[in-house]
């Protein structure tokens, strides 16, 4: 049987069309609105990275860290290679004041994907901690 012959699952594509609003609502700034749009997806899929992942990116852009670290290390335990969420809990880490935490997940980040913008957290972190250890 092909996919044509398939039934749609009007569930499936209402949870789909919300994802994406979220991810468009977070890109425009409005992480609150965003976690509204997400949360029936949350309810019927919590253990999907990619759901988790864009709930700790609202709860990180509004400001509520303590749920942005869980979302950030529910997907690290469902794909301990998401270099990008450990990026993410990296840099919830360093906001909520943990930085030698911060430092260990940024620096796994930056060794899985080398980019720019994970150098520049590094550094950043890096030498706050040095100026705290004085």
């Amino acid at each position: 049987m092909n996919d044509e012959n398939l039934p749609s699952d009007p569930l499936a594509e209402h949870r789909f069309e919300a994802f994406r609003q979220a991810e468009a609502l977070i890109e425009n700034r409005r992480p609150l609105d965003a976690l509204k749009a997400l949360q029936p997806v949350l309810e019927a899929e919590p253990d999907k990275p990619s759901v988790q992942l864009l709930a700790g990116r609202a709860y990180f852009h509004s400001a509520q860290l303590n749920h942005a670290e869980q979302a950030f290390v529910r997907v690290l335990e469902l794909d301990p290679a998401d270099h990008y969420a450990r990026f993410v809990l990296g840099r919830t880490l360093q906001r909520l004041g943990r930085l030698v935490e911060a430092l260990g997940q940024l620096r796994m980040a930056w060794a899985m994907n080398p980019v720019p913008e994970y150098q520049d957290a590094l550094s950043e972190v890096n030498a706050r901690v040095r100026l705290q250890q004085g």
